[in-house]
C-alpha cells in the first residue's frame, strides 16, 4: 500500500498572504488541524498547524527576556520567534521545513517518518506541487480497512506456502531450523529457536495469515549451534 492509496487528495489550502485570523477560522470551521500554504501553481511553500497558531497566543503573552538571558540569546532565533508570535499572515507563521513524500512512498515508510520526526502528517507532492496529505488518522483508517486483494488460498497447502513465504521475508526467521506443518487450518511449528521472542514472533506471523485457525508451538529453545 502506498501514499496514493491512503492520502486525502482534496486538500484545503491557503495563500501566503492569508491573514492569521482567517487561517484560524478555516481550521475551526473545517475541523482540521493544519492547512498547507501554496502559491498559484499549488507549489507547497509551508504548512500552518494548530501548533503554529498556539505559538502566536503563547508568544504574545511571554515576558521580555531578562538582561542576562538576552546576553546569551541568539538574535536571529529571537527575531524568528518574534515573527512567529506576531506575524499577521500565513507566510509569517508557517512551518517551512516540511517532510514530504511522493505518491509512490510505501505507507510503512510514511509511518516511520511520522514517528522519527514526531509529526502528525506529511505532504504528498508531485514535482513539488501538492497532491495530497497523509496524516496519522489516514494511516489508522488504512490499518482497519478490509483488504481489497484477491481472496487468499486458505487450504492447508495454501496456508503452508503463505507462512513459509512470510518467514523467508523476515530476517529474524529461519526455515532451516523451523519446520512448518499445517493440519485443518492449524499451524504447527517444530524445531529449534534461540529465544522465546522468536517463538512469539512466529505465532504473530502465523496468526496474520488468512485462514489460520490456530497456532501450536512445539519449538525447543536453546543455542542454535548446539543443534548444528
Amino acid at each position: 500500500m502506498k501514499a496514493r492509496d491512503v492520502m486525502t487528495p482534496d486538500v484545503v489550502t491557503v495563500a501566503p498572504n492569508t491573514p492569521v485570523m482567517g487561517v484560524a477560522r478555516l481550521l475551526a470551521e473545517r475541523h482540521i488541524s493544519a492547512v498547507p500554504v501554496t502559491d498559484a501553481d499549488r507549489k507547497v511553500l509551508g504548512i500552518v498547524s494548530e501548533g503554529d497558531l498556539m505559538r502566536q497566543v503563547a508568544g504574545r503573552e511571554e515576558e521580555a527576556p531578562g538582561f542576562f538571558r538576552s546576553l546569551f540569546a541568539d538574535p536571529a532565533r529571537m527575531a524568528e520567534q518574534y515573527v512567529k508570535s506576531h506575524g499577521r499572515t500565513a507566510a509569517d507563521i508557517m512551518t517551512t521545513n516540511l517532510v514530504t513524500v511522493t505518491e509512490d512512498t510505501p505507507v510503512g515508510e510514511i509511518a516511520e517518518l511520522l514517528e522519527k520526526s514526531n509529526i502528525r502528517r506529511v505532504v504528498v507532492v508531485r514535482e513539488g506541487r501538492l497532491v495530497g496529505i497523509v496524516s496519522r488518522a489516514d494511516l489508522l483508517r488504512a490499518l482497519v480497512s478490509p483488504p481489497t486483494t484477491a481472496p487468499a488460498d486458505t487450504s492447508d497447502e495454501g496456508i503452508y506456502r503463505a507462512v513459509v513465504a512470510e518467514m523467508k521475508k523476515q530476517p529474524w526467521a529461519s526455515t532451516f531450523y523451523t519446520t512448518v506443518v499445517v493440519k485443518d487450518g492449524v499451524v504447527e511449528f517444530y524445531g529449534y529457536c534461540g529465544s522465546d521472542e522468536y517463538r512469539r514472533a512466529l505465532r504473530v506471523l502465523a496468526e496474520g495469515i488468512a485462514g489460520v485457525k490456530g497456532v501450536e508451538d512445539h519449538l525447543v529453545v536453546g543455542p542454535l549451534y548446539v543443534y548444528s
